[in-house]
């Protein structure tokens, strides 16, 4: 089974990133969850989102203490949020940032685990129009994982995105390059 915990906030897609990651997931055949933790969310606030992913059926059925791979939108969530806390020995961080290695290390110390970063803002700004991180730090997911090979998470998502903007077909392209984007930009510090 793979757990994921995902950091963002209200508004930045951290939620519909983990539905997407569920749908797409399915699609393949696994069992998945995905889910958000509610709470006072407001555009802006902290909020945290939920994968559960297993070729077996699945009979847990609460929030991830213990995640496999912990994703954060926001990187500002990381002054006010233990983003590492409970990570998997081997587990790995990806996060969004255009900053270095050594910036980004000096953000969390302490944290010896596997780190990765995808310059997701930078990303959709440029292939979708706006600040949408989600849709880059999905694919970023799924490249760290290993869940799916590329050519097969590619097909899914542009199923997925084919129905999801249905009537704004307009989108599909620039999400799609997004997607293609971020699993090449992707890397590990």
């Amino acid at each position: 089974m793979i757990e994921i915990r995902w950091h963002g906030r209200g508004g930045q897609g951290a939620k519909t990133a983990a539905l997407l990651l569920a749908d797409v997931a399915f699609t393949k055949g696994m069992y998945v969850q995905g889910f958000p933790e509610y709470g006072p969310e407001r555009m802006g606030a902290p909020i945290t989102a939920y994968n559960r992913l297993d070729s077996e059926p699945i009979s847990i059925h609460s929030n991830i203490y213990d995640p496999d791979l912990v994703v954060v939108v926001d990187e500002s969530l990381i002054e006010s949020v233990d983003v590492t806390a409970g990570l998997k020995e081997g587990g790995a961080l990806i996060l969004n940032s255009c900053k270095s290695a050594q910036e980004i290390r000096a953000m969390l110390p302490g944290f010896a685990g596997r780190l990765y970063r995808v310059d997701a803002r930078s990303i959709s700004e440029r292939d979708i129009g706006k600040n949408m991180p989600n849709t880059p730090l999905l694919a970023a997911v799924v490249k760290v994982s290993g869940m799916m090979e590329p050519q097969e998470f590619f097909e899914n998502m542009h199923g997925s995105f084919a129905h999801k903007f249905a009537s704004k077909p307009e989108v599909l392209e620039g999400n799609m390059k997004a997607i293609r984007d971020a699993w090449e930009e992707v890397v590990a510090l």
